[in-house]
């Protein structure tokens, strides 16, 4: 089982838990990009030192909203009901910025998979969001975990 990191910082800090139900869809988004980078890169590292410039390449392909767009895909039959409407709620925010190198609609899939991302995370289900991210990885075919 995972650790809780959000209430472990809660407790650190200080900071009453709140309600997610009333953040925004961007505001998940905006945690959860951070928490999909923080797994990718997490198994590029452990996997043993490699260069940085090869770690950085490496996990930029794989966050950018491209391929979190694909994740969706092979990754949306498996959203439970509560991570459906996580996604759609962040699918279909107005977020004022663009991708540099996504279609319009790749990046709102994006934002809505990283909208679910930062659902898990806040609720304290990083299982559920790494399971996610494996069976994501592994449908994808991305040479990650080899």
């Amino acid at each position: 089982m995972a650790a809780d990191l959000n209430a472990y910082l809660n407790e650190q800090f200080g900071i009453s838990p709140q309600d997610i139900r009333t953040y925004s869809p961007l505001t998940l988004a905006y945690i959860g990009d951070a928490i999909f980078d923080v797994i990718i890169r997490s198994i590029l590292v452990n996997k043993g030192n490699t260069a940085v410039n090869k770690l950085h390449t490496r996990a930029s392909s794989i966050v950018k909203a491209k391929t979190q767009a694909e994740f969706v895909k092979v990754l949306k039959d498996e959203f439970t009901e509560e991570e459906s409407d996580y996604y759609r709620r962040g699918r279909n925010s107005k977020p004022h910025t663009k991708a540099k190198n996504a279609s319009t609609i790749e990046y709102l899939e994006a934002t809505g998979f990283e909208a679910v991302m930062g659902f898990l995370y806040l609720t304290g289900n990083m299982d559920r969001a790494c399971e996610l991210v494996k069976k994501g990885i592994e449908k994808l075919g991305l040479d990650i975990l080899e």
